[in-house]
């Protein structure tokens, strides 16, 4: 029943995604961009909550993983000669997101199979590693720009593109995780001696969990370049990698509504802050420290009943009883 209901909201969200991108030229650009950000940030968050969060991994390198998909499909569309329109356009630009993430895939796999035997710390330390040396390859390389940047992408991304790719990596998720391989993410999340100690290994899931984030990183990357046309290897550093570590961990690590919900919130935020242009970066610094303070768990970090919530709003008094004054 539930995996007909998740069925049924896909389909729901893609005919939506559909429906609001024949309007959406009448958005501000300004307001467009920050919608568009928002997606792909969830994006981002949801794929490293699948590997932070579900498997219990603590990965610093997931702007490196972008950065592959960014510039692998940015390749792909120039090379073509691609141009926003067309009727190939779009058979192109799926073909050059999915190549886009199956790049970041295998790369996470090669580095993934040694490194991930590591735990904690080191597994941090590793990834984190692993991010600046794709960044610092690619500035390397004339071909892809170097320090530079690639230009003449074509602006391909649109708010259907951006948001079918949501609503497929959340159910994608969410069924991963209710699924066999799911309890095994949890039990290696929650404890990974005893883990091995009943037959799990721990390292094939971990790997899974690695690749597959992978893979949804490099295709937010594909959507990214071609939306902003324009890629620097700036734009994939350290920075980048922590934002969407501190997404996962304000929404609540494993809990897949709390990052979308966090991610959401924390691409607005700085925008909001713009009336404080001086300070902004400072409040949302001190934002951050309150909310670990008050909710180290996260501030969505309980799950979301929103069944619950429903029932609650909707809830009507019941009249007085006949007789009673």
């Amino acid at each position: 029943m539930k995996r007909h209901l998740s069925k049924l909201y896909l389909l729901l969200a893609l005919v939506a995604a559909a429906i609001i991108a024949r309007y959406q030229s009448s958005i501000g650009p300004y307001y467009f961009q920050i919608i568009m950000y928002i997606g792909i940030n969830v994006i981002l968050a949801s794929s490293l909550n699948l590997i932070n969060g579900f498997a219990g991994q603590f990965s610093l390198g997931h702007a490196g993983f972008m950065a592959l998909g960014a510039y692998t499909s940015a390749v792909i569309t120039t090379s073509l000669h691609v141009s926003p329109g067309t009727a190939a356009s779009y058979p192109v630009f799926a073909l050059a997101l999915i190549c886009g993430g199956i790049v970041a895939s295998v790369f996470g796999l090669l580095v993934g199979i040694p490194s991930l035997r590591l735990k904690g710390d080191y597994l941090a330390i590793t990834t984190l590693g692993l991010g600046e040396i794709i960044r610092v390859i690619i500035q390397s390389l004339n071909f892809l720009g170097a320090a530079r940047g690639f230009t003449g992408i074509a602006k391909l991304s649109n708010f259907f593109w951006v948001y079918a790719v949501v609503a497929i990596v959340i159910f994608t998720i969410a069924n991963l995780v209710r699924s066999t391989y799911g309890r095994g993410f949890l039990a290696v999340r929650d404890d990974e001696i005893a883990a091995e100690a009943v037959g799990v290994d721990a390292t094939r899931y971990k790997i899974i969990a690695f690749t597959t984030g992978a893979f949804f990183a490099g295709i937010a990357g594909g959507l990214y370049a071609h939306f902003v046309t324009y890629i620097n290897p700036s734009q994939f550093g350290f920075l980048r990698s922590f934002e969407i570590v501190v997404m996962v961990v304000v929404g609540g690590m494993g809990n897949i509504a709390g990052v979308i919900l966090a991610a959401a919130l924390l691409t607005i935020l700085p925008e909001a802050l713009r009336a404080v242009a001086q300070y902004r970066m400072v409040i949302y610094a001190l934002l951050l420290i309150i909310i670990m303070i008050s909710r180290p768990q996260g501030l969505f970090g309980q799950r979301i009943d929103w069944g619950r919530i429903w029932r609650r709003l909707s809830k009507r008094p019941s009249p007085p009883a006949e007789g009673k004054t």
